[in-house]
């Protein structure tokens, strides 16, 4: 064996072992393990106390199955039919949520003296939430199934898909191509969006068929192939792979998606950890103090412009107001989307050189207080603030007119 894959194995179980511990802790104190994930990459990664060298690439490629793997079980929590419809009644929230997350961040961007290009990538960064990170959270703290989570979820697919147009365009700002490369860029994003939608809702139930529920083995394998080559296939044409590995979740029904459900719950708990891990593997520390009290001002902000969002979109459908307040918590993170904006804008090498580390900055911020605040609703004080809230608003007097 050589000498490079010996460190390398060394390398990852040594973390993974880590991993095991550091989410048994969380779970035995009531907290959500990935916060420590992300404080585990960043002893273990670029100026951290101890970095490793020979595990980046490894975590680097498990990071981007663990984002798809998250992506894919939402999918198979819902049908095409509830997807669409979903779609439909989330719209106005979508718009909403557009307006409330993303104005801030340019705002913010022009407060600071930095350009329109800045400012377009930083409103990217503080208007999407991390669907990785927000699907973990759901699956720890078990509310995949409340009444709230499709609510959550359509927030979540709207934002998506606004990243698939979002994303085109910007790679051609940031390249300078102009409003006809612009154009392209977003018709073939489009078209791509749309191809995969009608797939997945008037032909799914030829691809659930294709997949034998009663052979696990090749189940397992004909779901992961197929997840992996529609994300790729996505992500080459310029549109997210988190899109495409959603859509095939919504495409499979019945046993199959059952069953796999059940046989890919493992893997996305294994290759979410990696996703977290190494988010904190590629930040520097010492990058983040210049920038802390400014990315802790827009955190502050965004954060409750986005629990304002989700707690609007709640109320919308008619969901009590514990859920409401679920839904808005649940928003609060940003990951993968905002790193994978400010890493285009970065390598275009045309942007404010700040904007890297307060993007890192920002992110850390909402990625470890946000599951931390998703948990204020099961505790027994907000329990009975709402109550007592409830209360107040029942004995408000009548205004009558003589």
């Amino acid at each position: 064996m050589h000498e490079e894959t010996t460190i390398l194995l060394i390398e990852v179980g040594a973390l993974l072992f880590l991993l095991g511990l550091l989410g048994r802790l969380g779970r035995r104190i009531g907290l959500s393990p990935i916060p420590l994930y992300l404080l585990a990459g960043l002893v273990f990664g670029h100026g951290g106390v101890l970095p490793l060298t020979a595990s980046e690439e490894f975590f680097a490629v498990g990071a981007e199955i663990g984002v798809i793997l998250l992506l894919v079980m939402l999918g198979l929590e819902y049908s095409a039919g509830e997807l669409v419809g979903n779609l439909r009644s989330a719209a106005p929230a979508g718009l909403i949520d557009g307006v409330f997350n993303a104005l801030p961040g340019a705002a913010f961007a022009f407060l600071l003296g930095w350009d329109w290009v800045a400012a377009i990538v930083l409103a990217g960064i503080t208007w999407v939430s991390s669907s990785g990170v927000i699907a973990k959270v759901l699956a720890d703290l078990g509310r995949l199934g409340n009444r709230e989570t499709p609510v959550v979820l359509s927030v979540l697919v709207i934002e998506d898909l606004a990243m698939a147009l979002y994303l085109p365009l910007l790679t051609a700002v940031l390249a300078g191509t102009g409003l006809l490369g612009g154009g392209i860029a977003l018709g073939v994003a489009v078209g791509t969006v749309v191809l995969v939608l009608v797939v997945a809702i008037r032909y799914g139930h030829l691809i659930s068929a294709a997949l034998s529920a009663k052979d696990p083995e090749a189940l397992l394998l004909g779901v992961l192939g197929l997840t992996l080559l529609v994300a790729g296939i996505a992500a080459k044409l310029q549109v997210s792979a988190a899109v495409g590995a959603f859509l095939v979740g919504i495409a499979l029904s019945g046993p199959v998606a059952h069953h796999a459900t059940e046989m890919l719950s493992p893997l996305r708990d294994l290759f979410a950890a990696v996703f977290f891990v190494f988010f904190g593997l590629v930040t520097d520390p010492r990058d983040i103090p210049p920038v802390l009290l400014p990315a802790l001002a827009l955190a502050v902000v965004t954060m409750g412009t986005k629990t304002l969002t989700g707690y609007l979109a709640a109320r919308r459908v008619g969901i009590k107001e514990p859920g409401r307040w679920r839904a808005g918590l649940a928003l609060v993170p940003r990951g993968e989307f905002s790193i994978v904006i400010a890493g285009l804008a970065v390598a275009a090498g045309s942007v404010e050189p700040k904007l890297a580390a307060l993007a890192t900055a920002y992110v850390l911020i909402t990625v470890v207080t946000g599951p931390m605040l998703a948990r204020l609703p099961d505790f027994a004080w907000f329990k009975v603030w709402l109550r007592q809230r409830a209360v107040a608003q029942r004995a408000e007097p009548l205004v009558t007119t003589d």
